[in-house]
């Protein structure tokens, strides 16, 4: 009798064991489990801007050490909210508010875009000259006009289709500032730069689209213009950048969208990824590198709670990969 009692005594341990060690696995087991395969892929957008082209690499580096698969496609920002709304892009971090304010709000509005998280505050993004130009009295949009003829009647801005530009154009449209004669030159963020190198090489009087971060804020002694806030906000064109998502990618790839809502940058990041990559012309993804390691204090709010593909501890396999501790 007390043999049996002891062998079910014994049973009943065993049980209790397996019970117990499952109950300890099964949030493992869920986290592991909580993402299809699909997720494995990460697809996201450039618009051909320096400042997302950095977020982009530095963000491949931490998917990639925890066993992600990025991959980037170059697109303009309205084909950007169109792929994300189709589901042909999964994450966008270059949502730079208020400047795409009009272009982005049909699509929160009608829930085909997610916006997931501030990813940088304290930007910049309205129009700057040279300081040299500024020593000369131009210190706001409002005199613009009366130096017509030394700026050629001429904005310089960035690709088309780009928000920003349409926030010029609408601005000229209404002839605001007494600037309805006035023309916006569009290209990319490179002929941009490159326009207002010659400019500042010959002492020329140039207006352009300028913002921060940017490798720009220190490779030219620049002035941003005050009192464009009905077209570009407030102090300077104020700025926030969102990361954003394909509708419900944050539910579906949980780990993910974890991650993505952690991810915060800061302007002295961004700007020291730039100038290697600008003005050393170092590869991106290696200045990118480079930057994580000297600001590896980042990663333990970016990971925590993150786990990689595999299930593993996140932060550990993030600095085993880039080398740190």
């Amino acid at each position: 009798m007390k043999r049996n009692e002891a062998n079910q005594a014994s049973r009943l341990r065993r049980v209790l064991s397996i019970v117990l060690c499952a109950t300890a696995l099964a949030p493992m087991l869920a986290a592991q489990a909580a993402e299809p395969q699909s997720c494995e892929r990460v697809r996201m957008a450039a618009p051909g801007w320096a400042d997302i082209d950095a977020t982009n690499a530095i963000t491949g580096i931490v998917l990639k050490a925890l066993g992600y698969n990025q991959t980037v496609s170059n697109l303009s920002v309205p084909i950007t909210y169109e792929g994300l709304k189709r589901g042909q892009i999964d994450v966008f971090l270059g949502n730079w508010m208020p400047a795409q304010a009009p272009l982005v709000k049909p699509f929160v509005e009608g829930h085909s875009i997610d916006v997931l998280h501030a990813n940088l505050t304290n930007a910049k993004f309205t129009l700057a000259v040279p300081d040299y130009v500024a020593a000369a009295g131009v210190h706001s949009f409002a005199d613009l006009a009366k130096n017509a003829g030394k700026f050629d009647d001429t904005i310089y801005g960035i690709e088309p289709g780009a928000p920003a530009n349409q926030n010029i154009k609408h601005m000229l449209d209404k002839k605001a500032f007494g600037l309805g004669d006035w023309r916006l030159v569009e290209s990319s963020e490179t002929g941009m730069l490159t326009q207002v190198e010659r400019a500042v090489r010959d002492k020329k009087w140039i207006v352009f689209l300028a913002w921060e971060p940017h490798e720009m804020n220190t490779r030219f002694h620049i002035t941003y213009l005050a009192g464009g806030d009905a077209y570009f906000g407030p102090d300077y064109g104020g700025a926030t950048v969102n990361t954003v998502t394909r509708t419900g990618f944050a539910q579906q790839c949980a780990n993910l969208g974890r991650l993505l809502s952690q991810m915060t940058f800061n302007v002295d990041l961004e700007n020291q990824i730039m100038t290697s990559v600008l003005r050393d012309k170092e590869d991106v993804k290696t200045a990118s590198l480079n930057a994580l390691k000297a600001h590896t204090n980042l990663l333990g709010p970016w990971l925590d709670g993150v786990t990689t593909v595999g299930g593993a501890n996140g932060l550990q396999a993030v600095n085993a990969a880039i080398g740190g501790h």
